[in-house]
């Protein structure tokens, strides 16, 4: 004869209930404790029910799909440079306004105040944090040099064309490791540093900065500014990227 362990369907039971919550779904159980039980599960009508935590990590990394996306922006300039074809300023400006705000006042922020002091306090990946703050100021003093050259008038000088293609490629070079670093090493140990029930109220902090920091939904507003910058270079399709050979 078997016998069934209740501690161990009740926590089975207490998994189903917490995953169908997860899906936004309402949970509607009838019966007692006699174990004769039906439940059903109804499509939650709340709109606000329908929206599921994010994690910390998530925000940060869609925050680097950003930077990557006005990475290729910049190379779309470095190409404009070395052909001598048409500079638009103002998008270049818009662009490294967006790397000055977006990226380093506030992702860079938020890596410096809450995950770089946790791994230090914890002993973790100090070495990797140190080099990691270091390219942060690197990056500011590039991106202080691409606005000065973005300003009109100041890409018609050879000697500053040549500068501000280097300048670029400079931080081309830099962010593309920083970044690959932080997404496959940094960001995954960050559970490890930090409770689960803080792990998941940070989320909600960074979410938060977002909005105070742009408004309205912060993430969808910066992403439409670097989709008009793309369109107006010719490079917003994601078809023509798409090699046919």
């Amino acid at each position: 004869m078997s016998f069934k362990n209740p501690d161990k369907d009740n926590a089975g039971d207490r998994r189903r209930f917490l995953q169908v919550l997860g899906s936004g779904a309402v949970v509607i159980a009838a019966g007692g404790l006699s174990g004769n039980r039906a439940e059903a599960v109804v499509p939650a009508t709340d709109p606000d029910s329908q929206k599921l935590l994010i994690s910390p990590v998530e925000v940060l990394m869609r925050e680097h799909g950003v930077l990557e996306r006005v990475i290729l922006i910049y190379v779309e300039y470095i190409r404009r440079l070395n052909a001598g074809a048409d500079l638009p300023h103002a998008a270049l400006f818009d662009a490294a306004n967006i790397i000055r705000s977006f990226i380093e006042d506030h992702h860079e922020k938020i890596e410096e105040d809450f995950l770089f002091p946790r791994f230090r306090k914890a002993d973790k990946l100090v070495d990797l944090v140190d080099v990691l703050s270091e390219q942060h100021k690197a990056g500011r003093r590039l991106t202080d040099t691409t606005l000065m050259l973005a300003q009109a008038g100041r890409l018609k000088d050879a000697q500053d064309r040549e500068k501000l293609a280097e300048t670029l490629d400079l931080f081309i070079r830099m962010y593309g490791p920083h970044e690959a670093r932080e997404d496959t090493v940094l960001y995954p140990a960050f559970r490890t540093v930090v409770s689960p029930d803080e792990y998941d109220a940070l989320g909600e902090d960074f979410e938060r900065k977002e909005h105070e920091l742009l408004g309205g939904d912060g993430f969808e507003i910066i992403v439409d500014r670097v989709a008009a910058i793309e369109k107006t270079l010719g490079i917003y399709g994601l078809s023509q990227f798409t090699p046919h050979t």
